[in-house]
């Protein structure tokens, strides 16, 4: 990274390089609205409802087991009341894990249904950069430029090159 950022400092500090045009890509903005990126995010969505619906259960099952506790709490003797909190000890660390479980598929799932795209996108940024006539092009979540005398937003150009050669699914 230092190395990139010497070398990116003595292009610009060249005066022979002092009309370089940044050119800038949101990489989630493009996703998010070609049509192959919205088709995706409705499957991601679909499966986090999906899994949403099992851990709403569960946690209801959680709560109706607290409420009958507090209820009966006061009856049981020792050991059924130690069982009991112990039940519910599991329940919830069961939900616990669930969730991260779910958590960790889902972002697999959303890096396994990205991947392609973001395969077919690099040919397409270049060839917009290439268009737009930029010296460079940086993605704006991975390396955000402060400033550049001459920048570029190229999101939109990417975005309608995509949908025409990739039509949405």
């Amino acid at each position: 990274m230092k190395f990139m950022l010497a070398v990116l400092v003595t292009l610009f500090s060249f005066s022979a390089f002092s009309d370089v045009t940044v050119g800038l890509i949101d990489i989630q903005k493009v996703i998010s609205t070609i049509k192959e990126g919205q088709g995706v995010q409705k499957k991601l969505e679909k499966a986090f409802n999906d899994k949403k619906a099992v851990l709403q259960k569960d946690e209801d099952k959680i709560k109706k087991a607290q409420e009958d506790f507090k209820k009966q709490s006061m009856v049981l003797a020792d050991n059924a009341r130690a069982n009991k909190e112990r039940e519910m000890q599991e329940m919830y660390m069961s939900l616990q894990n669930k969730t991260m479980q779910y958590q960790k598929e889902i972002q697999e799932m959303e890096q396994t249904l990205k991947k392609p795209i973001l395969d077919r996108l690099r040919p397409i940024i270049e060839e917009a950069s290439k268009t737009a006539n930029v010296d460079l092009t940086f993605e704006l979540s991975a390396a955000p430029i402060i400033y550049a005398k001459t920048k570029k937003d190229i999101s939109e150009d990417v975005i309608k090159a995509y949908d025409k050669k990739h039509p949405g699914k």
